[in-house]
């Protein structure tokens, strides 16, 4: 009985949240344009021919303008932009996704740790955020990928762990919010344990406000991935937005006038980007309904 009111309350809270947040028009569509990118990125390899990817299967004629047989053109080596693209996506999402979820999964339990304990723990903890603080993430990832061997891995290991101190400090102040609170005393003089107040009471607490901050990190992370693939330190057997954009500044298609090479992809992070910020704004309202008030 308990149980299906725990549950019935739970599936209450969810329906409120999504009222909410379908009330926010800019998450709702940014949302919706999600949704089918990725639902296109996984379905790629069924609705696209996966062989078109090969130079020596390259169906085209170099830098081709767009056309019925191709509608955004071919790159320098004939095959399909709209297929470099869809599969660029696949790549590019993987990454921000996995850097992210790293990434989150640091700064969670540095922040939690930081706000929990305290003292010396806290000290260690912030000076060590600080480190991180204060060299740009951007070369800390230009110098991990270059010294670790190119590839995927490497790109998520690079940008998940040189972005995670934002999400830190974030989540550090939430935790000492909760931290503050009559409950939290309540529990530690009836007994509980760190992983029961922590378990029970922080994370709860905590984990919307990351939630909202994650969709934030992801579009950071995929900017991080096209930056490092544009550079030339992504993995060069793998086609992503940044390395679209890479071949296409090398293969001379700027001077050229081959818009149709640099459009795409420029374009596809621009709007995946943007919606991941309007689905976490979004969020970040739902969150702190303080906020409405502001951005309305």
């Amino acid at each position: 009985m308990t149980a299906s009111i725990v549950w019935q309350r739970r599936r209450s809270a969810l329906a409120g949240v999504w009222r909410e947040f379908a009330a926010n028009r800019g998450g709702l569509i940014g949302l919706g344009v999600l949704t089918l990118v990725v639902v296109l990125a996984v379905l790629a390899p069924v609705i696209t021919d996966e062989s078109g990817l090969d130079v020596t299967n390259a169906p085209g004629r170099p830098l081709q303008p767009p056309s019925g047989s191709f509608p955004l053109g071919t790159d320098v080596d004939g095959r399909s932009v709209l297929l470099l693209t869809l599969w660029g996506a696949r790549v590019s999402l993987l990454v921000g996704f996995a850097a992210t979820i790293l990434s989150v999964l640091i700064g969670t339990v540095v922040g939690i740790a930081a706000g929990h304990f305290g003292r010396w723990t806290a000290a260690v903890l912030l000076r060590f955020t600080d480190f991180f603080l204060v060299l740009p993430s951007l070369v800390l990832a230009i110098a991990l990928s270059a010294v670790l061997p190119q590839g995927i891995a490497t790109i998520i290991l690079a940008v998940g762990v040189t972005s995670w101190p934002t999400t830190a400090r974030l989540v550090r102040a939430q935790t000492l919010t909760i931290e503050s609170r009559p409950y939290i005393e309540r529990a530690k003089a009836l007994g509980g344990g760190h992983l029961h107040v922590v378990g029970r009471h922080v994370l709860p607490g905590v984990l919307p406000l990351v939630l909202a901050n994650t969709t934030l990190v992801v579009g950071n992370s995929i900017i991080a991935e096209s930056t490092l693939s544009f550079l030339g330190l992504g993995d060069p057997s793998a086609v992503s937005w940044g390395s679209m954009l890479q071949r296409a500044l090398q293969s001379g298609a700027v001077t050229g006038g081959a818009w149709w090479y640099l459009l795409p992809p420029g374009l596809a992070i621009v709007v995946i980007v943007l919606c991941f910020t309007l689905v976490g704004r979004a969020l970040e309202t739902v969150v702190n309904p303080r906020l409405k008030g502001r951005r309305s």
